[in-house]
């Protein structure tokens, strides 16, 4: 039975931006869809149009209907969809409206009015259901991303609407929460008929669980169907369907376990081996660092040192202490023991947190996990402007054809990180640490930042990446790192840590084993 009906929805926004074209589409009771299509296509902006928030709250114009049940609800506010649809932004933090994981679950059904009885009972079952019990009485504003979005999902799913909305749900989590959601999801829309609706662009995580697709594509025009007769026909596709497009294996495999089958009949040539590591040129040492937020020990004397030349991955779950590391080493965040020297050790090294702002940020780059709060200026032109030498070019590299006189807030959330990224990057300095910098983006810009990565090491700057990506870790970096409760547990080259855990090995790995890593490599050996 349909649930929900999208009938020649035509969104416009002024200067004659035409972001959906007649669209029409139609989800199932039960079923999981996933939207997918390149960065800034208009993907956010579908699903606002389906919860209401476009064009109320983001200008414009529409055209067309929205129904659900048969019933038009095109001109609903959200307030007045929110019993049936539930609603998780690219900012999950942004929708908050409590101070603890435990009133946020619960304020939704305030709202609904349920009684305390039920509402108890389904706070402690989401609790369970997504593994955040022990985050129940923590401040919103103390927990990781990744933590956020899960107490995010968790605020809509206790209201038990029959349609989710979800605008990259995974993005911030580590691996294995990122299975953990799915799995949920799925089991929600198998045993429950909820209906999921999920934009995201890690299709390598998601199309395993989705029963239909929707592909965005330029002009506003939408392609449904079957993810597979889709993915073989786009141009960007996850890594699973780029090793079963090369190895020619007809159908395309959606899952590592459909891979592995196909991977039976496969004869490939051994790997080469990787070259020798150059002669470590530590750039950035840190050793002993410990930092506490209150009672909580976030880092437990951690030593880490980034070569000069060298794209190293920080890794491991959420909560694990990775952002306090960041901002540690880039000397905002107090450290409570240990030294960090940016230069050689004991010679000319300078220490980030005793120079002020302006020569803090010339030595140490840093993109926050909230890449927005870079930007403050009224067009993306003046952002580049204040940027320097270079910015512009940079931001065409990685999303080309963003609008210069365009609001940095108007953007979508991968173009704003983008245009953060650039700012960064631009400024070239010594040091470069990146936090989660692939979130709302498509591959093709996920592979473009990689070779800008590429050339910065080349050209002797040492590079940090917090990311839970393992995808991009695979292609970008040259080493990992790996916390676990504010300690390093794992730190070596990427091929030899990433192989060492399951719940980072890329999805090449899991199919092929060691020592594969990437699908260019299988390209190579076949």
């Amino acid at each position: 039975m349909t649930l929900l009906e999208l009938r020649g929805i035509t969104l416009d926004y002024p200067d004659d931006v035409r972001v959906l074209d007649a669209v029409d589409l139609d989800l199932d009771e039960g079923e999981l869809m996933v939207v997918s299509g390149p960065t800034g296509v208009g993907k956010s902006s579908l699903l606002g149009v389906v919860t209401g928030l476009v064009p109320r709250f983001s200008g414009g114009t529409l055209r067309g209907d929205v129904r659900l049940d048969g019933e038009s609800i095109v001109v609903l506010p959200p307030r007045e969809r929110a019993h049936a649809i539930g609603y998780v932004g690219q900012d999950p933090a942004a929708g908050f409206v409590t101070d603890t994981a435990e009133d946020e679950l619960a304020y939704g059904m305030e709202q609904l009015g349920l009684p305390p009885a039920t509402m108890r009972r389904r706070v402690e079952e989401t609790l369970d259901l997504l593994g955040v019990a022990d985050l129940r009485r923590r401040d919103l504003h103390t927990l990781s991303g990744g933590e956020q979005q899960r107490i995010a999902i968790g605020s809509v799913l206790t209201m038990h609407p029959r349609l989710l909305v979800l605008d990259e749900p995974t993005s911030a989590l580590d691996p294995t929460a990122a299975e953990d959601v799915l799995a949920t999801l799925t089991r929600l829309v198998h045993d429950l008929g909820v209906s999921v609706l999920l934009a995201e662009h890690r299709l390598e995580r998601v199309v395993p669980f989705a029963d239909r697709m929707a592909l965005l594509t330029g002009g506003g025009r939408v392609e449904t169907g079957d993810p597979a007769d889709l993915l073989a026909r786009s141009p960007v596709v996850p890594p699973l369907v780029e090793l079963g497009r090369a190895a020619g294996w007809t159908p395309l495999p959606l899952s590592v376990r459909e891979a592995r089958r196909a991977a039976r009949r496969l004869t490939l040539a051994p790997p080469p081996a990787d070259p020798p590591a150059p002669a470590p040129a530590p750039l950035l040492t840190a050793t002993g660092v410990g930092v506490t937020h209150g009672p909580v020990v976030a880092l437990r004397e951690v030593d880490v040192t980034l070569d000069a030349g060298r794209v190293t991955a920080l890794m491991g779950r959420n909560g694990s202490g990775k952002s306090t590391l960041l901002w540690t080493l880039q000397g905002t965040r107090k450290r409570r023991t240990g030294r960090v020297e940016v230069g050689r050790p004991g010679a000319d090294g300078r220490d980030p947190a005793a120079l002020d702002p302006a020569g803090r940020r010339a030595l140490v780059g840093l993109l926050p996990q909230t890449a927005g709060d870079l930007l403050y200026l009224e067009t993306v032109a003046q952002e580049c402007e204040a940027g320097g030498a270079g910015t512009r070019a940079l931001l065409e590299r990685l999303v080309p054809g963003i609008d210069d006189d365009a609001h940095p807030r108007d953007l979508s959330e991968g173009q704003r990180l983008a245009l953060a990224l650039a700012l960064v990057l631009a400024a070239r300095p010594r040091v470069v640490l990146l936090d989660e910098p692939t979130r709302g983006l498509d591959y093709t810009a996920k592979a473009a930042l990689a070779r800008i990565l590429r050339e910065l090491a080349v050209d002797g700057h040492a590079v940090l990446v917090a990311t839970h990506d393992v995808e991009f870790v695979a292609t970008a970096a040259d080493d990992v790192v790996v916390l676990a409760e504010g300690e390093v547990v794992s730190a070596g080259p990427t091929r030899r840590v990433v192989l060492e855990s399951p719940a980072f090995a890329p999805q090449v790995t899991k199919v092929l084993g060691p020592p594969w890593l990437r699908v260019d490599e299988v390209v190579a050996a076949l």
